[in-house]
């Protein structure tokens, strides 16, 4: 299939490696923001392809993973309000919070139901106008304009039983919160292909410019994970600090224009908490005035408690490229995704879990190179 099978090519694939061990001639470390890229890096062993001292740290790209404790919280206290039907996406069914996971409230007889899109969840509210119907509105700026597009909706159809409870993040805040820490190793990002194609890129230029830091726009197959490693190496070995777009087949500078406007009606920023991380600034989005009467905070009178969970699990170190799954001592024994500790176990698109899925028995860099553009089963 056209952009895709030519972007597994695993020949291709091998030459973009030598190409990127030929300009490199010192260490450097990059990191993606994105759990795709996170999952195709590591199913494809994409890092094990690096030259030694090239490291790549994995961010804070999976929504469900930076979702705080107090939203599943209050998620799991208006689930079981009477005559409330909760819908959310599957990944965040078995994410713990303090009381426990919408599926143990789903246990406890709560009307917690799956669905796959906002458009459902209001689709349920038509039909069942006698109950409440909240949806869980969590994601990136790649799910957003989906949010905003049913609450539209739901006001031209004047729905009054639909309700959101939004936890919507920003990446360009959280990128900037993570050269901000004192902490940090990154010296270069490869930003997410889809959340670019909503957003654009511009949001980053400012940012490689004030810290210094290259920003390559990166897609989520092999060829394009090394393709946007090696132009931000090459940015690094230059001593350049840009934005540059490896996805332009999907991503134009400005991005969809229509998304945003409808963002901006819909949603305002404001500060968010983020799961390991703390409270950024600028980083969440809530509703508008025209829109605050869908809003399941004021609709259930809930207020959040900012409090991390106790636990073992290392999860906030790994969301800040600080740790990787492998050095969590409960990693794949006392945590795994049938019983995870944390929400970097429980996601699809938690690093923890694709450690899990495709890392447990390290193959040889032989192996590696020549499993690219094959299926790899679970």
């Amino acid at each position: 299939m056209k952009y895709v099978d030519e972007f597994r090519d695993a020949a291709l694939a091998r030459r973009h490696a030598e190409a990127i061990a030929r300009i490199t001639t010192r260490p450097w470390t990059l990191m993606e923001v994105c759990g795709g890229q996170t999952h195709s890096i590591v199913r494809h062993g994409i890092d094990q392809l690096l030259p030694q001292g090239v490291e790549l740290l994995h961010g804070p790209g999976c929504p469900v993973c930076v979702t705080p404790a107090e939203s599943i919280d209050m998620a799991v206290a208006i689930a079981g309000e009477a005559g409330v039907i909760f819908c959310s996406f599957g990944d965040m069914l078995r994410v713990p919070g303090h009381e426990g996971s919408l599926l143990a409230a789903k246990a406890r007889g709560a009307d917690v139901r799956m669905v796959y899109s906002p458009l459902d969840a209001l689709k349920i509210a038509r039909e069942t106008p006698d109950r409440d119907v909240v949806f869980f509105a969590i994601g990136f700026e790649t799910t957003a304009p989906a949010t905003a597009m049913t609450v539209v909706q739901a006001a031209r159809e004047n729905i009054e039983n639909f309700f959101l409870l939004v936890s919507h993040v920003l990446v360009p805040p959280a990128i900037e919160a993570l050269l901000n820490d004192p902490d940090n190793q990154v010296q270069g990002f490869l930003a997410a292909g889809h959340v670019c194609t909503v957003m654009g890129y511009w949001e980053y230029e400012p940012i490689a410019r004030r810290y210094r830091v290259p920003i390559v726009v990166t897609g989520f197959e092999p060829v394009d994970l090394l393709q946007g490693i090696y132009l931000c190496l090459r940015q690094l070995e230059e001593g350049r600090a840009e934005v540059e777009n490896q996805y332009s087949r999907s991503v134009r500078r400005d991005g969809n224009r229509t998304a945003q406007e409808l963002m901006r009606r819909v949603f305002t920023i404001r500060p968010q908490r983020w799961r390991g991380i703390g409270e950024i600034a600028a980083s969440g989005l809530g509703l508008t005035a025209e829109y605050a009467r869908y809003d399941a905070r004021v609709r259930f009178d809930r207020v959040g408690i900012a409090a991390e969970l106790p636990t073992e699990c290392i999860a906030g170190a790994i969301l800040r490229g600080l740790k990787k799954p492998v050095d969590c001592p409960a990693f794949g024994t006392r945590c795994t995704p049938e019983r995870p500790l944390g929400a970097t176990m429980v996601s699809s698109e938690g690093a923890c879990a694709a450690y899990y899925r495709y890392r447990r028995h390290v193959p040889s860099r032989t192996d590696v190179a020549s499993s690219i553009g094959q299926e790899t089963s679970p």
